[in-house]
C-alpha cells in the first residue's frame, strides 16, 4: 500500500460517552484525468494507485476498444498536479470515440462515463463463454482469503476491493479503490497488461453487484462473479441474458445464487 493512498490526521472520537483525541487514517480520493491521443475524455475520482491499470481496464470495459490489442499504449503523467492517464488506441476506435459526447467530470467510479444515449449506457455484452467451475468451499475460502488482502481498507475502512481468482489456486490479483467500478477496472487492466485472459478465472467483489459491475465483467468474458452484497434487478437480468453466474451475499457460511448456478459445484 503506497503512503499516498491514505492520509493520517487527528480526530476527536466519541465512544461510550468518552471523548478523546486520536490519530486516524483516511483514504485519499483524487481527480484522475483519462485522455486519448491528447483529447480529454473523462475526469473521475479514484484512489491514486495503479492508475495505468485503471486506464486500460476502463478502456476495455467501457467498450472504447473491442480487444486488448487495440490499446496501443498507456502512460501516467501529471498535469498541473492532477494525475493524467494518457492512452493511445487504434485509429478507427479513436474516430468512433470522438463521436461520443464526452463526459468531462465523473463521480467516484463513473460506471457509464461518456454515455450519450440509453443504448450506450445500458449496453448488452456478448454472451460469456464456458467459464470456470468451482466448488462452494473454494469460493468461500477465496472470500476468506480476500479479507487479509485489503491493506488500504484495513487502515481506512472506506474502500472497495476486486479480486481475480483461479480454480484450485485461489486469489491471484487484488486491487483496491474508493470506487467499486475503479477497483474492478484496475483488476481487468492489470490482467490485460500482463497478457492474462480474465475469462480464465472468476471475480470476487466487496461491493454490491450493480448493473455496471456485471456489464464490465461480462465485457471481458468473466463468467462468474461473486459479490459480498446484493445485486440489483438490472444486474440479474443482464447476467441471465449473457450467461454469467452471479452470486450475491457471498459471506462466511452463506451465499445466494441469482443466475446460472451450474458453475458452482454442489449448488
Amino acid at each position: 500500500m503506497g503512503a499516498h493512498t491514505s492520509r493520517e490526521l487527528q480526530v476527536r472520537r466519541w465512544r461510550d460517552g468518552v471523548v478523546e483525541s486520536v490519530p486516524d487514517r483516511v483514504a485519499e480520493e483524487t481527480p484522475i484525468a483519462l485522455t486519448y491521443h491528447g483529447i480529454p475524455h473523462v475526469v473521475m475520482l479514484a484512489s491514486p494507485a495503479d492508475l495505468e491499470d485503471l486506464g486500460v481496464g476502463f478502456t476495455l470495459t467501457e467498450a472504447i476498444v473491442a480487444s486488448p490489442g487495440e490499446i496501443r499504449g498507456v502512460e501516467l503523467a501529471m498535469d498541473n498536479g492532477t494525475p493524467e492517464v494518457r492512452l493511445s488506441i487504434a485509429a478507427e476506435r479513436f474516430s468512433a470515440l470522438l463521436q461520443r459526447t464526452r463526459n468531462i467530470t465523473g463521480r467516484t467510479g463513473c460506471g457509464v462515463c461518456g454515455a450519450e444515449t440509453v443504448e450506450q449506457a445500458i449496453r448488452r455484452p456478448a454472451p460469456v463463454g464456458k467459464g470456470p467451475k468451482i466448488s462452494i468451499g473454494e469460493m468461500h475460502a477465496a472470500l476468506a482469503q480476500l479479507r487479509s488482502l485489503q491493506p488500504l481498507n484495513s487502515v481506512t475502512g472506506s474502500v472497495h476491493a476486486a479480486a481475480w481468482a483461479l480454480p484450485g489456486r485461489g486469489i491471484q490479483l487484488v486491487r483496491e479503490d474508493v470506487g467499486r467500478h475503479n477497483a474492478l477496472d484496475k483488476v481487468i487492466g492489470a490482467l490485460t497488461r500482463e497478457h492474462i485472459d480474465p475469462a480464465q478465472g472468476y471475480l470476487l467483489i466487496t461491493s454490491r453487484a450493480s448493473y455496471e459491475m456485471v456489464q464490465k465483467a461480462a465485457t471481458v468474458g468473466i463468467a462468474f462473479v461473486a459479490a459480498v452484497s446484493a445485486p440489483t434487478a438490472l444486474a440479474i437480468t443482464l447476467a441471465e441474458e449473457c450467461g454469467q453466474t452471479l452470486v450475491g451475499f457471498a459471506r462466511e457460511h452463506q451465499h445466494v445464487v441469482y443466475s446460472h448456478g451450474h458453475r458452482l459445484d454442489g449448488q
